[in-house]
């Protein structure tokens, strides 16, 4: 394990973070929120936003995929989506929801800008919410070949948050 160049949780808090916040609107399985705390984790996210009936740590179905990175990942929980994607454009972030929808920007033709990013990924059914939507600096979309056009959420987020923090990974 120590080959694995792991941190610590105590290296993990000081180490300095993805400027990223990954905002989750109404998901219902806790796995699939536990994934995104990994996922979070393994990519210094800065932290995520649990919003609406999104479930919160402590649970054990979350740890269970989490793998401990409730312990590591910093979250917020908001009452609802657009509150959160309220206070992170206060606090200076853009928004981006994680979206088909018109006009969404192909994701490996997406240019993140500069400074504070946030990403929003919606319920496992609906999406992201079409209030969100309207309030979102734009939306990123994963090309997909196939026939569903659609991907779960933990496994979107993993694609999503390396396309954004590749650029960043230093050789160690």
């Amino acid at each position: 394990m120590d080959e694995l160049g792991r941190k610590t949780v105590d290296e993990f808090r000081m180490a300095d973070k993805q400027p990223l916040m990954i905002v989750l609107d109404n998901i219902r399985s806790m796995h699939n929120v536990g994934s995104v705390f990994r996922t979070a984790d393994a990519f210094l996210a800065e932290g995520i936003c649990l919003c609406g009936y999104t479930p919160q740590p402590p649970h054990r179905d979350i740890h269970k995929t989490a793998l401990g990175a409730t312990e590591t990942v910093d979250w917020l929980y908001f009452a609802s989506t657009l509150e959160a994607v309220n206070a992170l454009k206060e606090k200076g972030y853009k928004v981006y929801a994680v979206e088909q929808a018109q006009g969404s920007i192909s994701l490996e033709a997406y240019t993140a800008p500069q400074g504070k990013l946030a990403v929003v990924f919606g319920n496992e059914v609906e999406g992201v919410d079409a209030a969100v939507l309207a309030q979102c600096d734009g939306c990123i979309e994963i090309p997909q070949l196939g026939m569903k056009h659609s991907l779960n959420i933990s496994v979107a987020a993993g694609i999503v948050l390396w396309e954004l923090v590749k650029g960043n990974v230093k050789n160690s």
